[in-house]
């Protein structure tokens, strides 16, 4: 009976054999290893580790190897970490053919099950950068109409009683309907819905090995399921569209000025089906819907926490929306608001990780440091983001920490809430940094500034602010966490 198991065990040897000289020949493998073992099988308890603590493992990284690489396990593949003003300037400046950062979004995102095929030819991103932004005066003003209506829709105090609120799930539904007057018009809570969709299910993904992802990404992916779901909606208004274009051609009275326009427009250029481009208006409402709900909620748990912090606010805004209304002007005025929103996507950021980037080909980088074709490379965010030597009290909130520096000599537009550096990565750095920031720092100013006017704040309980949760490099602010608002007060405005 053992005869006839012997072919499995030479099988079972060959298999083990081949396993361990792919990872001792492994180009990576000279890269030192952060966060637990780089041994075979060893491995998966360190990416179970980067889980529960990528801060950790980042900050430790970052202190023993600071201005080099290193590389930490995830469940799939290895991740390397560069660090140091000199090394993301390069990875910056690297082209497209070297390293890119659509293969390495696809990658942590999932793209291919929880969105869908958008990516191959993402020319939503140039729209967003260049239409949107050119556009922001004309659009902003109906994107704040919509955030008065549904901050007070969501926030709904009466007289001086004070009221619990969901920040979190709130300002999911505020910034849903903000930011569809620009893009759609789709209904809140399908985008909500969605954005919820593809975080559950890239997580699920992302916990399998690579020759899993497949199976399990047609198994738990929601791309096609929320395409149905939203076709009965936008399809109607996309065929009135065509018929429109095809009867005045580019130009007619009313034409939308709208993100479903442009998209639209474009997408029929190349040839797109209508669920592509259905696709890609889901994709851009995930974007927003997701990072700027979390910032506005970090940025409000912050000035709960520090009622203090409301007065200057308001002494700074008030004259401003009297003088120029509710403006991209007006906004752009606001250096204290601004600061408030940067330091508080300092300190808590998107993502531990910025910079994310997949090797194109073999890459060398300056310091000799050898890439093999297929690397996932990103740049260690939390812990520049904390470091002493780069922002002084670093681990600190101050609220007014940019605002000042932009008061320096030559300095006023350097440290507004849009500009990227090596030394403030939130937004990535560089081309290929996050092209709808133009448009959210002036919805999020625009929302955080109204709350201020008409809202005094606290916290519950010991008044201590919501400790943040981490997932691997996903940063969320509490969601359970609730915030005390009442109408504005006149003794808490003198």
């Amino acid at each position: 009976m053992g005869d006839l198991f012997l072919p499995w065990y030479g099988y079972l040897a060959i298999c083990v054999a081949l396993y361990l000289a792919k990872w001792y020949f492994d180009p990576l493998r000279s890269i030192p290893t952060v966060g637990g073992s780089s041994l075979p099988l060893l491995s998966y308890f360190a990416a179970r580790r980067w889980l529960r603590d990528s801060r950790k493992i980042l900050q430790e990284g970052y202190d023993k190897y600071h201005g080099s690489v290193f590389k930490v396990a995830m469940l799939d593949q290895w991740l390397v970490v560069i660090s140091g003003p000199q090394l993301l300037d390069e990875i910056r400046k690297r082209p497209d053919d070297e390293v890119t950062f659509q293969a390495a979004a696809d990658e942590f995102i999932q793209t291919k099950y929880t969105i869908g095929d958008t990516t191959r030819d993402p020319f939503h991103v140039d729209i967003i950068r260049d239409k949107l932004t050119r556009s922001l005066p004309s659009v902003l003003p109906g994107v704040i109409d919509e955030l008065t209506v549904a901050v007070r829709e969501y926030i709904p105090v009466e007289g001086d009683q004070w009221l619990a609120v969901n920040v979190m799930e709130q300002a999911r539904e505020i910034v849903a309907r903000a930011s569809n007057r620009v893009f759609v018009g789709l209904p809140a809570y399908l985008a909500i819905r969605f954005t919820t969709d593809v975080i559950r299910d890239r997580a699920t993904i992302n916990l399998f090995p690579m020759f899993m992802k497949p199976i399990v990404g047609r198994v738990v992916g929601n791309s096609a399921r929320s395409v149905r779901r939203a076709r009965p909606i936008l399809k109607p208004m996309m065929d009135e569209r065509k018929r429109m274009m095809e009867k005045y051609g580019d130009d007619w009275p009313e034409k939308p000025n709208d993100m479903l326009q442009w998209i639209l427009e474009e997408g029929l250029a190349r040839n797109n089906t209508d669920d592509q481009i259905i696709q890609r208006i889901l994709l851009i409402n995930m974007a927003a819907i997701h990072t700027s709900s979390n910032s506005i909620t970090h940025a409000i748990y912050h000035l709960a926490e520090h009622p203090e912090y409301l007065a200057p606010l308001r002494e700074e805004s008030e004259p401003i929306i009297q003088e120029e209304g509710w403006t991209k002007a007006a906004m752009g005025r606001m250096w204290k608001l601004d600061s408030v929103m940067r330091e508080s996507q300092r300190l808590n950021g998107i993502n531990t990780i910025s910079l994310m980037r997949k090797t194109q080909k073999d890459v060398v980088l300056k310091d000799g440091t050898f890439l093999p074709r297929g690397t996932l490379m990103v740049a260690a965010a939390y812990p520049l983001h904390h470091d002493d030597s780069v922002y002084a009290d670093a681990s600190v909130f101050d609220p007014w920490r940019f605002s000042r520096q932009r008061e320096r000599e030559g300095e006023s537009m350097k440290h507004q809430y849009v500009n990227t550096s090596v030394d403030y990565v939130p937004f990535g750095h560089g081309k290929h940094a996050c092209p709808g920031r133009f448009f959210a720092a002036n919805e999020l100013k625009a929302m955080l500034a109204y709350i201020v006017l008409n809202y005094d704040m606290k916290l519950e309980g010991d008044g201590k602010r919501p400790e943040n949760i981490h997932f691997g490099q996903t940063v969320f602010p509490d969601p359970n966490a609730r915030v005390l608002f009442r109408k504005r007060q006149p003794e808490a405005s003198k």
